[in-house]
């Protein structure tokens, strides 16, 4: 009961990190940019797209090395929602708290496996456990589909720092039981 209770509040306070810095921050928004004539651009992709939600990747390969020309033409990653708009409703926050608090509950179980005793120790093991979050999800997005830097730069900097505040309240709610 003592780490649903502090993954709980971890989650919150990582969820209030997390709200702050896409709300009163620009970290959010790093790297990511609007279309040049979006209408046109949306009207343009939504004739040629359909009703077809999805993430398309343009040009699609196959793995083969690509020719000089080819190698030098447009390419994108694109998230395409034919039915509604990006927002922060209602839903998109309970969703966003869930996972904070499902990863809380993760690191908090962590935490509760090990035997570190000093408040620093704890507070670090979170935070490391967040530096590997961080990497495993953006660095390999950076890899593979060309994600700007600074847009990976700033999301690993938002992830680690809602793990180390998550690790501030875990470390201090979860001490190492005394046999």
């Amino acid at each position: 009961m003592r780490i649903l209770i502090a993954a709980l509040v971890a989650g919150i306070a990582m969820f209030v990190w997390s709200s702050f810095a896409h709300v009163a921050t620009p970290l959010g928004r790093i790297g990511v940019n609007t279309l040049p004539d979006e209408s046109v651009t949306v009207g343009n992709l939504a004739s040629a797209i359909g009703d077809k939600s999805g993430l398309y990747l343009f040009p699609m390969t196959t793995g083969e090395s690509p020719s000089t020309s080819a190698a030098v033409a447009p390419a994108g990653f694109l998230v395409f929602n034919a039915k509604e708009r990006i927002t922060m409703s209602p839903k998109t926050l309970v969703v966003e708290f869930l996972t904070e608090l499902a990863e809380c509950l993760i690191a908090a179980w962590l935490l509760a496996q090990t035997a570190l005793a000093t408040y620093a120790a704890r507070a670090g093991f979170v935070t490391v456990v967040g530096l590997a979050a961080a990497v495993t999800t953006n660095i390999p997005y950076l890899n593979w589909y060309h994600f700007p830097l600074d847009y990976t730069l700033a999301y690993g900097f938002i992830e680690l720092v809602g793990y180390a505040v998550a690790g501030l309240v875990l470390a201090a709610m979860l001490k190492p039981q005394t046999s």
